[in-house]
């Protein structure tokens, strides 16, 4: 939680609850908006495969949890051509077509998870999440950001959603030069939401996933020469580090919604 500067009680205050990394978490989504002004949500509404528990997800309701179970052991071994492998002899058996199955069933999490966004939410897209049918579950209260800016309570925020390319293959991943573009177009701001952290070590590592997971240099550049009061993120579940300071920065990871369905404040 941000700390709460002191001043005049009279004075209006603005509260900004931030979540991230919601993987299908319908129930806390819907009351993480209480008490404040607005909600930003930096993606990953997608829940695809539940690393904790190999039950839950879109592959575990298509192949079951323990075909899930050898997915994540394979991954998690860093063996992603297996992966890959296992995965391509699943689908060749189950008689659908893969992006019509995985398309039906984020269809489905998309219209419980949207409707449980407060007004105002303000959100931009994850690496799992897939952002062409965004557009036809977000409500009027919902304002969906990527590469642009909005002011909340006077405040300048800036958004750019999805991930870099990486061997997993997940749906919005883009190049480092189209992310670096969407950095640049959004310029100086107050507070610069992404979905992924910049590349610092402590940053990227996932103490659980036993690996580096892939941060933006752009995105540290740009923090390094535009000075935002804070850079929040999620996308890494278990980080080395939770919050850093970069210069005049803070550096906040917002945590994983999907497992303490807390969202991180911001007060000013």
């Amino acid at each position: 939680m941000a700390p709460t500067p002191r001043g005049n009680p009279q004075e209006k205050r603005t509260r900004v609850h931030v979540v991230s990394d919601v993987h299908g978490n319908v129930r806390d989504l819907a009351v993480a908006g209480a008490g404040a002004d607005a909600l930003i949500c930096l993606g990953d509404l997608v829940l695809f495969l539940d690393y904790a528990d190999h039950s839950r997800g879109i592959f575990p309701d298509l192949f079951g949890a323990e075909n899930a179970s050898r997915l994540v052991a394979l991954r998690t071994a860093r063996r992603f051509e297996e992966a890959r492998e296992l995965g391509a002899r699943l689908w060749a058996g189950i008689g659908m077509d893969r992006a019509t199955a995985i398309e039906k069933a984020v269809r489905k999490q998309y219209a419980e998870l949207f409707a449980a966004f407060p007004t105002p939410t303000y959100a931009t897209y994850g690496n799992v999440d897939m952002p062409t049918l965004w557009s036809e579950y977000a409500g009027p209260g919902t304002h969906v950001l990527d590469g642009e800016r909005v002011e909340i309570g006077g405040r300048t925020f800036g958004f750019v959603g999805g991930g870099l390319r990486t061997p997993m293959h997940t749906p919005y991943e883009i190049s480092d030069e189209e992310y670096a573009a969407k950095i640049e177009a959004v310029g100086e701001v107050d507070v610069l939401c992404t979905h992924i952290p910049p590349e610092i070590p402590e940053l990227v590592y996932d103490t659980v996933a036993r690996r580096f997971e892939r941060g933006s240099r752009a995105l540290l550049d740009a923090i390094r020469r535009t000075r935002p009061r804070y850079a929040l993120f999620g996308h890494v579940h278990q980080p080395l580090a939770r919050r850093m300071r970069i210069g005049a920065t803070e550096c906040v990871n917002v945590g994983h919604f999907a497992g303490s369905g807390q969202p991180w404040v911001l007060e000013w």
